[in-house]
């Protein structure tokens, strides 16, 4: 047998062996996962609270949410506050690993409420521990280090030393998650130590694994081996227990982890590393272990996927993917089938590969909050992110299409590319937003690429090698493969955008027509063939924080020729017409500075030409309040919000927000008054935006900006990318209505030509003046 660096098994006789002895336990495991419920006898709150435990052991954290729920209830029934508590602190903990964070904070939240009043210390920490979990689940780091803290002071008080430990080792993950790495490190250490004494030994590998993360990090190479060495001998002096397997794991992670950061350990760390992994995998002989088993196969065979050995690695991540469907644990399978792909890729076995990454987004499909929610140690720097799994499998089905003999043949593979792409863009939307505004969205609809026969809808995607412009015309799906990096596109973009925002000068130019020859000029061709005049740009990454209408073909600007709108995604655009007769304005603003917000004296002019065009009600500085707004769209019957107002989009989404009079309504504010209008026939045709701003630099701001409608759950925004001039955005605004009166015109025509009227001013020709409005989502 041929070696890439250290013998992971002294020979293939020993690794065909060992292979065969897990088969039992795989097989023994698959015909063991179903348990069969008595109807006859309703089960008490005790016993559902066991089975919560049971099912959330083997993975299966829905059959846990809905046992942890129902034990809530009876002991509320009962009477029985400290068992209601900790049903509900369970029953937030399978929310929250499921990813549905606002379910967990009610239920935190009356668990909270329940004990303060029972004035109990440690029931009091737990509840206050889970809560901060929580809020670092929802990226709110700072909050949940209030929260923690606080719950970390009481048990240190009581003393409740094994949760005051669990908690110092809870805020290390959150400095790391802020970046704090040195204070991460030394919350680790002081956890480890004190964890030791204490005798947690679980507790102590876990600080000790994290402590090692750290020090990688940091570049403290000398100190990782000596933690990681002493855990394994305090591991290796218990008995076979699943906390020991489970520690066996994490501790090969941690030398895995120093093996790839510094070459000088690789060899020792990564045989250690093989080592504790086969060690795990021999002692998870339990079929309830089945999922801890997954773990030690399918990191094992990682490994020798690293070492570039890859029929040994398949057979060990076969072997992981048959336990962890054993075990019904598919935040694990997914994982394995992923690496299927990866290794059958590199073995030359295209639709194999094909396949094990269909397969793996499937199961990923409905669990990809619970991948994006886990909090249980640092994150794993060398796992990669799920966008990989979504990217790496498009480009799979596009090196498929171009085998294909012809276009007609390779359409599907095309599609399906671009479908693939879409998951992850509505899963990338549910992240950043924290809800299912998406699924309801989703849930009406209708396929952008089978409307309007003289629209293009323009999908790129961008892959660290090249850019790929899928197009959807009236006559096909066509395909341009463009040799332009993801880092050389990223550059040219970023400079594009910060030299439109300079509105004195004309550097912009050359960043323009760069980008209109890589992304327009091929498609010029079937563009004029086919008459299309409106043009759908589905971006992604850094193309959201750019508008397409200001691209330069080196004598007129994109606008000139095509109607420009965007969408965060072709299954998240509610695509019907707005029913110009029976237009009801609500339109609200602020003309005065508050604060620390300069003025924006030009709302006034713009809420009255609106309102010379269409009937509704208007909410102005001290009438634009959080409740009257509530007040109004509770009562009338809206069809367009106009919302005048300073606003800003944040990487984070709780620190995106629009200015109110006295407040700062943030998007979740936004979405729940808004929101009234998903309980009538009809929703929000129009939000308009006329103030807002992102980061120039900033993808995942724009990409909060691109899903505001989504968000909201409005047909359509019109939003501005940077802040602008505030007599043209006015006189923008007032032209975009003026032509929207006209139900002969779609609503990106309409902005069209209020973006045509500024450029044909000598004094707003420059495009800071007019490009910063986008259309987003329905454009007719």
């Amino acid at each position: 047998m041929d070696h890439y660096g250290p013998t992971l098994f002294p020979s293939a006789s020993h690794f065909r062996q060992y292979l065969s002895r897990t088969l039992s336990l795989c097989l023994f495991a698959l015909l063991s996962c179903t348990v069969s419920l008595a109807a006859d006898n309703p089960p008490s709150a005790d016993e559902l609270m066991q089975r919560g435990r049971a099912a959330a052991h083997q993975g299966a954290f829905e059959e846990a949410l809905l046992a942890w729920k129902a034990a809530a209830d009876l002991y509320d029934q009962t009477g029985e506050t400290k068992g209601h508590i900790h049903a509900l602190t369970q029953a937030a903990f399978a929310a929250r690993t499921l990813g549905h964070v606002n379910q967990a904070f009610l239920q935190e939240e009356l668990a909270l409420h329940l004990a303060r009043k029972l004035h109990d210390p440690q029931l009091l920490a737990l509840t206050l521990s889970e809560l901060g979990k929580t809020y670092v689940a929802n990226h709110q780091y700072e909050v949940a280090a209030d929260y923690l803290t606080q719950a970390f002071e009481i048990a240190e008080a009581q003393p409740l030393r094994a949760l005051s430990l669990a908690l110092q080792n809870d805020l290390g993950i959150v400095m790391a998650l802020q970046g704090r790495l040195e204070d991460a490190l030394t919350a680790f250490r002081k956890c480890a130590v004190s964890s030791k004494q204490e005798e947690l030994t679980s507790l102590f590998i876990r600080a000790r694994v994290n402590e090692a993360r750290m020090a990688i990090q940091l570049a403290q190479f000398d100190a990782v081996a000596p933690a990681l060495d002493e855990a394994v001998v305090r591991l290796a002096e218990g008995g076979p227990s699943y906390e020991k397997t489970e520690g066996l794991v994490n501790l090969a992670l941690g030398y895995r982890d120093l093996a790839l950061a510094h070459s000088p350990s690789y060899a020792s760390a990564l045989t250690r590393s093989a080592a504790l992994l086969q060690e795990a995998a021999g002692m998870a002989q339990n079929p309830a272990d089945a999922r801890l088993a997954s773990y030690a196969f399918g990191h094992l065979g990682h490994l020798y996927e690293i070492e570039r050995r890859f029929d040994e690695a398949l057979q060990l991540t076969r072997r992981a993917v048959f336990t962890a469907q054993s075990a019904r644990a598919p935040e694990s399978l997914y994982r394995w089938q992923w690496q299927s792909g990866r290794v059958l890729n590199q073995l030359g076995q295209l639709d194999d590969a094909l396949s094990a990454y269909q397969e793996a987004a499937l199961t990923l499909h409905p669990i990809r909050s619970e991948v994006t929610f886990a909090l249980q140690t640092i994150p794993d720097q060398h796992q990669p992110s799920v966008r990989a799994l979504y990217f790496e499998l498009a480009d799979l089905l596009l090196r498929r299409a171009a085998l294909m003999r012809d276009n007609r043949e390779a359409e599907p593979y095309l599609r399906a590319a671009r479908d693939v792409i879409e998951a992850f863009k509505a899963a990338e939307l549910r992240d950043y937003f924290r809800d299912d505004c998406v699924d309801q969205m989703q849930a009406r609809i209708t396929k952008l690429d089978v409307l309007s026969p003289s629209t293009a809808i323009v999908y790129p995607i961008i892959f660290s090698d090249r850019t790929e412009l899928l197009v959807s015309l009236p006559d096909g799906l066509t395909r341009h493969s463009i040799p332009v990096t993801a880092t050389t596109l990223t550059e040219e973009v970023r400079r594009f955008r910060h030299m439109l925002e300079k509105r004195t000068t004309r550097e912009y130019l050359p960043h323009a027509q760069q980008l209109y020859d890589w992304l327009i000029r091929p498609l010029e061709p079937d563009l004029r063939r086919l008459n299309v005049d409106t043009l759908v740009f589905v971006p992604d990454g850094s193309l959201r924080t750019i508008p397409m209408s200001a691209l330069h073909d080196g004598k007129q600007f994109l606008i000139e020729h095509f109607a420009v709108a965007m969408s965060p995604g072709l299954d998240l655009t509610d695509p019907q017409p707005i029913d110009r007769a029976n237009v009801h304005l609500l339109s609200s603003g602020l003309t005065k500075a508050v604060q620390g917000f300069p003025p924006l004296p030009h709302v006034a002019d713009e809420l009255n030409s609106i309102h010379a065009l269409f009937k509704g009600e208007r909410l102005v500085d001290q009438d634009f309040l959080t409740p009257r707004l509530e007040e109004e769209l509770r009562g009338g019957r809206y069809s367009i919000l106009h919302i005048a107002t300073h606003g800003q989009f944040a990487t984070d989404v709780n620190q995106s927000f629009l200015l109110t009079f006295d407040a700062r309504l943030s998007m979740t504010q936004l979405e729940q008054l808004v929101g009234l209008f998903r309980f009538r026939r009809e929703p929000l045709e129009l939000l308009t935006l006329s103030a807002c701003q992102t980061g120039s630099g900033d993808d995942r701001a724009a990409l909060g900006l691109a899903g505001i409608a989504v968000k909201a759950g409005a047909r359509s925004a019109l939003a501005t990318l940077w802040f602008i001039n505030d007599d043209a955005s006015s006189e923008l605004v007032a032209e975009f209505y003026r032509q929207l009166h006209d139900p002969s015109i779609s609503k990106a025509r309409a902005l069209q030509q209020a973006q045509m009227k500024l450029l044909s001013d000598r004094v707003y020709e420059h495009p800071a003046y007019w490009a910063a409005f986008l259309l987003l989502n329905n454009w007719l």
